[in-house]
């Protein structure tokens, strides 16, 4: 019984120091932005992508804003991946309010009306980008929609949905 118990304070402990492991990765990573580092800003935010899910939401739209604004940062190469990680922040504290302060979301706002700028100007997909979105560069023209009832932009569908695969989807 006191193997049981010792290895099941174990096991918690871990869990436990793993999460606390992420977070200290998310702050480390935020300082390094906060320090214009954001060659090393980036290489951590590779890192913890792969255990986004082990974060709080308010963590998560945490990690999505200061993802998206290194990329911001980093210029013309990185700007699809920016538009993706920025919308994703956007996205998450809509939906779960309380991670990201006013001059954030602020600075979501206009970093997105420039790189949406670019987007429907039929912005090419930049391909050392690591983003898997894809990216129309045709327009159908003012005032047209595209053929099906689709969309081709997130600007073809109505308040709270985005197009994705030429549906407009709900946020």
């Amino acid at each position: 019984m006191r193997i049981a118990a010792s290895l099941l304070l174990a096991v918690s402990l871990a869990a436990a120091g793993g999460c606390a492991t992420y977070r200290e990765d998310l702050n480390r990573g935020q300082r390094l932005y906060q320090n214009n580092d954001y060659d090393r800003a980036l290489a951590i935010w590779r890192v913890l992508e792969a255990d986004l899910d082990s974060l709080t939401y308010g963590d998560q739209a945490r990690y999505a804003y200061f993802r998206g604004m290194t990329a911001y940062r980093l210029g013309p190469a990185f700007r699809a991946d920016a538009r993706h990680w920025l919308a994703i922040a956007k996205a998450v504290e809509k939906e779960h309010p309380g991670g990201l302060n006013a001059q954030w979301k602020a600075r979501i706002d206009e970093a997105l009306e420039d790189l949406n700028a670019d987007w429907h100007r039929g912005g090419k997909r930049d391909e050392t980008s690591r983003s898997t979105a894809e990216v129309k560069t045709e327009d159908p023209g003012e005032g047209e929609k595209p053929a099906g009832g689709g969309c081709s932009s997130n600007a073809d569908c109505p308040e709270g949905n985005v197009c994705q695969a030429s549906e407009c989807v709900p946020l």
